[in-house]
């Protein structure tokens, strides 16, 4: 196991969870000072929003966080079938008051103007999704001293995110909620499970490797560190906490989802993400209509789910969510981490009783 540059006593890492204000400094204090890293989700803020939540969260913690951000290669030009979205969108439009839904002219680039916050605002963690990032810009980040993780959801985009410099990987399996950080397929997303990928991305680079996908509780910590992991990234486990910023009925729908409610859809942005099954992912299944690419489909739909937010109508929102959501609880995000840390020492005993620890390590002081 290999050790990460950042001190946290409990090895968990807050997914970054973008749009729709579900990372709040909220969140992303309580968990860094339990003892976690938490993780300002940067994706889709302006750069004025970026640094006005990263004052906020220097305001409510004296620890280190994350920002994190897109790679900039993720944006994509316009295909697919926009008469066919533009009609499954109009019903839902008039059902919500919204006016009739349009095409977006254009669709914002904001990394440029992100990652100069980042810089200014000197981040001492950066990490990102959907690719790589630039050589300058990994420079200028190592240059300030900077720890920077990415995303890989197969063996071959860690040895090219290792390759680019990055000082951890993050794994994402297969069950992992929200978007796939996948970058080096054209279509399909591979989905290689965490208990899978995590030990093969271990053994096929030299740095730290933080396992994501599933883990909810304690057990899954233990398990993932056994596997060679040198901490977790959990998002599903903090949807349901108090300081989460996610629509009351988003909360709701993963406290009552199964094991086998979720399932990856390209419907609300254009990527492949994984979500609770609703009204509106099926509909879209059923048209056999191609979303329109990304970041266009994400802007296409931003009002329906804006307004599904406000009104409570889940058919309607991304529902986005990991597979272990049965094992979601309703705490505030302090709370939870106490709960993950008593597990962690729980599993370890668990485990060490059947003939010894299968990490080598001890448990949370």
């Amino acid at each position: 196991m290999r050790k990460l540059a950042f001190d946290i006593r409990i090895p968990v890492v807050q997914a970054p969870m973008a749009g729709g204000n579900i990372t709040t400094p909220e969140l992303t204090a309580a968990v860094s000072n339990s003892g976690g890293l938490g993780s300002l989700a940067a994706g889709y803020l302006s750069a004025r929003e970026v640094e006005q939540a990263i004052r906020k969260t220097r305001a409510l913690t004296q620890r280190p966080f994350a920002v994190n951000l897109f790679a900039p290669g993720a944006r994509a030009p316009l295909s697919g079938d926009c008469g066919t979205q533009l009609r499954l969108l109009s019903p839902i439009h008039e059902r919500l008051g919204l006016d009739p839904p349009a095409m977006p002219d254009r669709v914002a680039e904001l990394f440029t103007e992100q990652i100069e916050i980042v810089f200014a605002a000197k981040i001492p963690i950066v990490s990102f999704t959907f690719g790589l990032l630039p050589e300058d810009v990994m420079a200028r980040l190592h240059a300030q001293g900077a720890f920077v993780m990415g995303t890989a959801t197969t063996v071959a985009e860690a040895k090219m995110l290792e390759a680019a410099g990055v000082d951890a990987v993050i794994a994402q399996g297969s069950e992992a909620g929200a978007h796939r950080g996948t970058f080096d397929v054209p279509a399909e997303p591979p989905l290689v499970g965490t208990i899978a990928l995590v030990p093969q991305i271990v053994d096929a680079v030299k740095i730290p490797v933080i396992a994501s996908g599933g883990i909810m509780d304690g057990r899954g910590i233990v398990a993932a560190l056994a596997l060679g992991a040198s901490a977790v990234q959990m998002g599903t486990a903090f949807l349901t906490c108090d300081e989460c910023g996610a629509p009351a009925a988003h909360k709701r729908a993963v406290l009552d989802a199964a094991d086998d409610s979720t399932s990856l859809t390209r419907a609300f942005s254009g990527r492949w993400a994984r979500g609770i099954r609703n009204r509106f992912m099926e509909a879209s299944r059923r048209s056999g209509s191609e979303p329109l690419s990304y970041p266009w489909q994400n802007s296409l739909t931003t009002p329906m789910r804006a307004a599904a937010g406000k009104k409570g109508e889940p058919d309607y929102l991304s529902l986005w969510a990991g597979q272990g959501t049965r094992m979601a609880r309703p705490m505030p995000a302090a709370d939870l981490m106490r709960v993950l840390e008593l597990e962690i020492r729980q599993a370890i005993t668990d485990v060490s009783s059947l003939g010894g620890s299968p990490t080598g390590r001890t448990a949370p002081a």
